[in-house]
């Protein structure tokens, strides 16, 4: 059995109060404080337990899925999700993208099907950095 990857199209956009809200919530689940919780300014972890290991390392707590987020964007206190990612224990522990996605958003009364999405810029017509051949000279 392999885990699960999938990329969040358009990408959930997490607006500043719901981001600040998530936030909290998490780091007082981290997992060095008793929770299932590890984040970083780039990922969110959900594990199976609480981190035992010496001195707040890992220990026998396991990897069930991650978060992939951006701060900051599409606005200054905004949060973006792109993708979300399993292990083979998340997906034996009966794990889904979306659930995973909704525990986390809950904390702010989301779900990963009510969260507001990224607008989608169609491309340029044209590069307006390109010079046709003629105009080169």
């Amino acid at each position: 059995m392999a885990g699960v990857q999938a990329v969040i199209r358009p990408a959930a956009v997490l607006p500043e109060r719901a981001a600040q809200a998530i936030l909290v919530a998490l780091q007082t689940r981290h997992v060095t404080l008793g929770g299932v919780w590890h984040t970083t300014p780039t990922l969110w972890q959900r594990y199976n337990r609480a981190w035992d290991g010496p001195l707040e390392t890992r220990g026998h707590a396991v990897l069930l899925g991650s978060i992939a987020v951006v701060y900051g964007t599409p606005t200054i206190g905004s949060i973006t999700v792109y993708r979300a990612a399993l292990t083979e224990d998340g997906v034996t522990a009966g794990l889904t993208v979306e659930g995973l996605c909704d525990e986390a958003f809950s904390f702010a009364g989301l779900t990963l099907a009510s969260c507001p999405r990224a607008e989608l810029q169609p491309p340029p017509p044209r590069d307006p950095f390109y010079r046709s051949p003629a105009l080169r000279a």
